[in-house]
């Protein structure tokens, strides 16, 4: 199962029809009306791979060409083709694929230079992905951290989406690691955090004073003497925050001749500062991160000879350069692909983080998946000298952009074998089949700001896992009208519901649900002090073997007792529904501001041969 004859819409910045990665031996042919609908932009590439592309912008339709590549990297690691020694700059050599890599495309590009993505054109885009009847959606793309449903384009166009049986996945956002930032809420979408790899493309900092430090580049000089200690030289000394983060304008009088340079990861991209150092005459450089990206490094395709560090190594060089400034020196030594590194899978220090403020505190995001330094099809060549006339040409990108497209794959695998599973069964069967743990002791995923364990609100159901997604054993469903009753008890008014739904709908004799009364995969109560208890129910149902009994086994959240009605749920046929309530109590004294107000724990529901986890958030408010 790769995803045969499954369409994936993807809405981003358009693609590069004719690079590798799209090219159709041994495609299946696309699917013939009704099935599919879709046509091409006259005169573009589309072969049985890419089955469909339009544009849409300001209420014209140009063409779907990438002149980004975020578009063409997101499309490849969704369902790009194989592709044999790929690699960037002699890095991470191997063969790539996409996660589904049969299944179909059809690109609908909505991000635009200057003007970034539009609510109107990714509403239009939604829209005609709808007609052209695409199984899933997938969309890389950035939204409001306060956003009503009704105001987002993503939750409104993937309301009609699921409708049609379609599957909406789209990226959490890229400002973590604060709390309360996460994008694309809405319980019908598939919302995406981003991790580590234990993958490194190594270069370590050696300084003069013994120290080393671990970094990355994808650039690997093959004249490079790491021997040499160069002098160490940092424009921002004087305090200069744009001479800090190595900006251009602020170098633009300095001679760093013969020297490695060093500045922080802020203000310009890593290609700017690089050709900044580079053309002061640096040999080198190196770029640290700030507190709030933590030990999440990028592998820059860097113009000189270069490395990215965490920022446990930033403050130690900083320190040493600022005890030793004249005598300051340090090397740069590149030691290839590395495997192996821990603590891994960790989540991203960029990945956004729930609860929100917006969806009645469900757990979001939903699951992780790899989106850190992903190597994926990219329309040009990088490095100090890109080929023009390349066309093998990969890149490492980072962001929960990069995360989306593996899981909008996965649900392209689950749904080729379970063609007649709902949206929500979908999105159930990863949510309760993620792993929490990075261990097989059981550590809980860590946080990659600090290596400290991460939160529920950061890691949702865990790293997804394909191969247990696709034979989850139980699944949590719900009704397109259930969608209604939950967006009635967030209060919606007439006229909102009406935006929401595409015609006049009222809350009028409609059953409100909370956000907790939602049939979810996970589940979330708040617990006051004047309601110290809750109780919730859930209705599993049966996707396993016809015979099948599960026992509950429960990690209950620090200071809260969980109680079930039933601990043991048997089926005796497919399709069966079994429900159960689940009691939370209060044990002890009712924790003091300034404490962990979150807790986290787990229901898992084990039958020898299927695990099925259900995420537990307690919030104390």
């Amino acid at each position: 199962m790769m995803g045969e004859g499954l369409i994936i819409g993807v809405l981003d910045t358009g693609i590069k029809a004719r690079h590798p990665s799209f090219k159709d031996t041994k495609m299946p042919p696309a699917p013939r009306p009704p099935k599919w609908k879709g046509t091409c932009f006259a005169g573009f590439a589309c072969n049985n791979k890419i089955i469909g592309a339009k544009a849409f912008f300001n209420g014209t339709n140009p063409s779907p060409q990438d002149t980004n590549g975020h578009g063409t990297h997101v499309a490849g690691t969704a369902a790009g083709n194989f592709v044999k020694n790929a690699n960037i700059l002699g890095m991470a050599k191997g063969d790539a694929s996409g996660m589904a890599p049969l299944a179909h495309l059809s690109i609908y590009k909505v991000c635009f230079p200057i003007y970034g993505c539009g609510y109107s054109e990714i509403y239009a885009a939604i829209d005609q992905a709808i007609k052209d009847r695409v199984d899933i959606i997938s969309m890389s793309i950035s939204g409001g951290h306060n956003d009503t449903f009704y105001s987002d384009a993503v939750a409104r166009g993937s309301l009609a989406a699921i409708r049609q049986g379609i599957v909406p996945v789209a990226a959490a956002g890229n400002d973590g690691p604060t709390t309360g930032t996460l994008s694309h809420s809405a319980p019908w979408v598939l919302t995406v955090g981003a991790t580590t790899t234990d993958r490194r493309i190594s270069s370590i900092v050696e300084l003069g004073n013994g120290k080393k430090f671990l970094g990355e580049s994808a650039y690997h000089p093959k004249t490079w003497d790491s021997t040499i200690m160069y002098p160490l030289e940092f424009p921002g000394k004087y305090g200069d925050a744009n001479a800090s983060c190595c900006v251009p304008s602020a170098l633009t009088n300095l001679n760093l001749k013969g020297k490695i340079v060093i500045c922080y990861g802020c203000a310009v991209s890593d290609e700017e500062r690089g050709n900044a150092t580079y053309n002061a005459g640096a040999e080198g450089m190196i770029v640290m991160n700030l507190a709030i990206r933590g030990l999440t490094t990028s592998s820059p395709a860097h113009v000189l000879p270069a490395t990215n560090v965490g920022y446990s190594a930033t403050t130690e060089i900083v320190n040493y350069y600022t005890n030793n400034k004249a005598t300051a020196t340090a090397a740069i030594h590149f030691n290839g692909t590395q495997f192996g590194i821990e603590p891994s899978p960790a989540v991203a220090s960029f990945s956004s983080r729930g609860p929100s403020i917006m969806n009645g505190g469900i757990i979001k995001p939903d699951v992780l998946a790899p989106g850190v330094n992903i190597l994926a099809a990219w329309p040009t060549d990088v490095g100090p000298n890109p080929n023009p006339l390349a066309t093998h040409t990969f890149n490492f990108e980072s962001g929960t952009s990069m995360a989306t497209p593996h899981v909008s794959g996965i649900v392209a695998l689950v749904k080729s074998k379970h063609r007649g599973w709902t949206p929500a069964e979908i999105m159930s069967a990863i949510v309760t089949t993620a792993n929490d743990s990075w261990t097989t002791a059981g550590d809980l995923i860590k946080d990659d700001t600090s290596y400290n364990t991460a939160g529920i609100y950061a890691t949702g159901g865990g790293q997804v896992n394909p191969i247990k997604a696709m034979d989850p054993g139980l699944v949590f469903g719900h009704t397109f009208n259930n969608y209604i009753e939950y967006l009635c008890g967030l209060g919606y008014n007439q006229t909102e519901m009406t935006w929401m739904v595409g015609s006049r709908t009222t809350c009028t004799g409609v059953k409100n649900l909370t956000a907790t009364e939602l049939n979810y995969p996970s589940i979330a109560v708040n617990l006051t002090q004047l309601a110290t208890s809750q109780i919730v129910r859930r209705t599993a149902k049966n996707v396993g073997d016809p015979r099948e009994e599960y026992m509950a086994k429960i990690t209950e959240p620090t200071g809260v007792r969980v109680d079930l009605s039933t601990y043991r749920l048997k089926f005796t046929r497919v399709n069966q529904e079994e429900s159960y309530d689940v009691k939370f109590f209060l044990k002890g004294a009712y924790p003091s501001q300034g404490s962990d107000m979150i807790r986290r724990g787990k229901i898992v529901w084990d039958s020898g041969k299927h695990l099925v986890t259900t995420p537990i958030a307690v919030r104390f408010v």
